[in-house]
């Protein structure tokens, strides 16, 4: 079926998460608030890229080079991604006025004052024909922010509800945002990152049962966890820190899991088996949540789940126990679906740099006040 909206107000969104696993993109209609989904498409990596993005996350030989090539396959990737998602909804390219296109990240260090996402915006601009907003963690550091989480003001606009709300991304980090009831100001929105979710759970599936994810999180519900494991994890001082805070594969990388399991260690007691580990990794991400939410924003009413670890069947159910007596759905009782919620927000975030509207919420991200998001990339 052809979308139809007003060609000054479609715009693509682009979206490579933590995980690894591959980019969302949608096609959004931003004159209506929140934006609407007129169509999505998925295209997950080749195994050769997941894998070279993943070591491109550590130093490495010749990584610059290596990013370039990286960054210049991304950028194909991307563009055969919006070609695809632009015929299936039978839209000409003209009519979209600009792509969202986060990129990849591969460095996350606000303490130094970077953020690096592998992208190569000018060649997808020069692929698509279409003007590209990219680089949108810059302007917020540079501002005194982490440039991250960016997509809370795009919660606000799309889970808004007379009563307060916590929306948690299940990505490969979890993050929250704290909603604050209809008539609150922006200046009561809070959010940051929780701690791991997919990227740790997937990371140890692939490793331990030559799976690319635990569907439905079947293999992590025929365990139960490990107690010790878990009170070692929990140990680490990233989930007792104020925010405003942002995390990434820098800080819950295999290595810091490699370290937990070996703390976790007794001559006593044999070490657990690979089932019981994804099966605490699993009560981590909830009970770190669960901690977020009653710590930071315990006016919440209820819990909107988005991303990918929304499909978990068991991350559901333990992260509805640890945040009983709350309500928690998933972002599609709210009309916007579990895996499109990441790429609307970059197509609203490039809607918003196209109108020069600021992007951020300085009382998420710690930026000394509102800023233009992201850099812009002409078609011609």
């Amino acid at each position: 079926m052809t979308a139809q909206a007003d060609d000054a107000s479609l715009f693509v969104g682009l979206m490579s998460g933590t995980s690894l696993d591959g980019v969302d993109a949608v096609l959004a209609d931003c004159s209506v608030c929140p934006p609407k989904t007129l169509a999505h498409r998925y295209q997950p990596f080749t195994p050769v890229l997941r894998t070279e993005l993943a070591a491109l996350c550590s130093s490495g030989a010749d990584e610059i080079e290596r990013a370039g090539a990286a960054a210049r396959e991304l950028a194909h990737v991307y563009a055969a991604s919006v070609d695809a998602l632009l015929g299936n909804a039978g839209v000409p390219r003209a009519s979209v006025r600009a792509i969202g296109a986060h990129g990849q990240t591969v460095r996350h260090r606000p303490h130094l004052g970077y953020s690096t996402q592998l992208n190569a915006p000018a060649w997808l601009a020069e692929l698509t024909g279409i003007d590209v907003v990219a680089d949108f963690r810059s302007r917020d550091i540079a501002a005194g922010g982490h440039g991250a989480p960016l997509a809370s003001l795009f919660h606000v606009a799309a889970f808004a509800g007379a009563r307060a709300r916590a929306v948690i991304n299940l990505g490969g980090i979890s993050n929250l945002t704290g909603v604050p009831g209809n008539g609150a100001l922006e200046s009561e929105v809070i959010g940051f990152d929780c701690g791991p979710a997919n990227l740790l759970l997937d990371f140890w599936t692939q490793q331990h049962f030559g799976l690319p994810f635990d569907r439905d999180g079947a293999i992590a519900g025929s365990a139960e966890p490990d107690a010790q494991l878990l009170d070692v994890m929990l140990a680490d001082p990233f989930f007792t820190a104020a925010p405003p805070k942002s995390t990434g594969r820098e800080l819950f990388s295999p290595e810091w899991l490699s370290r937990a399991l070996g703390q976790s260690k007794n001559p006593k007691r044999q070490a657990p088996a690979p089932e019981v580990v994804l099966a605490t990794l699993t009560r981590l991400t909830c009970v770190v949540v669960a901690s977020a939410i009653d710590r930071w924003f315990p006016q919440a009413a209820d819990v909107i789940l988005c991303g990918g670890g929304t499909r978990n069947h068991t991350l559901r159910r333990v992260l509805a126990e640890q945040c009983n007596p709350r309500p928690v759905m998933s972002s599609s009782a709210l009309g916007v679906e579990p895996d499109h919620v990441e790429a609307l927000a970059f197509a609203w975030l490039a809607h918003a740099h196209i109108s020069r509207r600021s992007g951020n919420v300085p009382s998420v991200t710690g930026a000394r006040g509102g800023r233009v998001l992201g850099a812009l990339y002409p078609a011609a």
